[in-house]
């Protein structure tokens, strides 16, 4: 497993991240997979891989919906979660996205709600689709579900504070070298920590060389999570769908 000092390291297996988003749309979260299966029509039981899975929101519905599913995530605490919700379809692993995971096993991988683009180097973006596309089958289907940056440029807001569950949340924003950069202040009953987030600005020529280089064709772009069309200047979405080349 690859492991470093990113930021996500820490963040990611803190309860504050947990917390900070809590409020996630589990309603949208959810009508949006039941239009990604409509729209590939992805047969019962087939083994889906959840990458990123977090406590695996995502993945305990597409096993409610009956697929096989795997969750892989590089936090532990996450998959220490996770875990208690395992049965014979579902199951979740702690690992690291850019390192291959059960070579051509399955059917279709997702990677929702932007949960790439994380690293210092833009190679590592490749490393994750390159591993990503290794773990399907040929002819199996990738999601990729990320911000559209143009639009995160856009409409960025450089402040904003809340409090949840009695605990102080301040976060500012910023764009710097192609990146969107999260300074998070957390006031817990007085005690004051510090995180950061920093995720990549990945436009689509950008995703679109990654796929073309990790062997994936690509079937469809969509700009929300209802499956519209692709609006560079005004979806809030990048959803694009690639499918494993099958090679002769």
């Amino acid at each position: 497993m690859v492991m470093d000092n990113s930021w996500f390291v820490d963040w990611f297996n803190t309860k504050y991240y947990h917390i900070l988003y809590k409020n996630r749309d589990d309603d949208e979260a959810q009508t949006f997979i039941d239009n990604l299966l409509a729209r590939l029509n992805i047969k019962a039981k087939s083994k889906i891989l959840d990458v990123a899975c977090g406590k695996g929101r995502h993945s305990k519905y597409l096993n409610n919906k009956g697929f096989n599913v795997t969750g892989i995530d590089l936090s532990n605490q996450s998959i220490k979660q996770a875990s208690e919700f395992e049965n014979d379809n579902l199951s979740f692993f702690e690992h690291d996205m850019r390192l291959p995971f059960r070579v051509n096993y399955f059917d279709t991988a997702l990677n929702l709600f932007t949960s790439l683009g994380y690293f210092e180097d833009d190679d590592d973006n490749f490393k994750a689709i390159a591993s990503i596309s290794k773990s399907i089958k040929p002819e199996g289907y990738f999601v990729v579900d990320f911000f559209n940056s143009e639009s995160v440029i856009k409409n960025l807001v450089p402040f904003i504070e809340t409090e949840i569950d009695g605990i102080k949340f301040s976060v500012s924003k910023k764009i710097s070298n192609g990146y969107v950069i999260k300074n998070i202040e957390v006031n817990d009953a007085g005690k004051l920590f510090n995180y950061s987030e920093k995720v990549q600005l990945i436009t689509l020529p950008q995703f679109e060389k990654y796929f073309a280089k990790a062997n994936l064709t690509i079937n469809w772009i969509a700009g929300d999570y209802l499956l519209n069309s692709f609006e560079p200047e005004g979806s809030s979405r990048l959803i694009i769908c690639g499918q494993k080349i099958m090679k002769y």
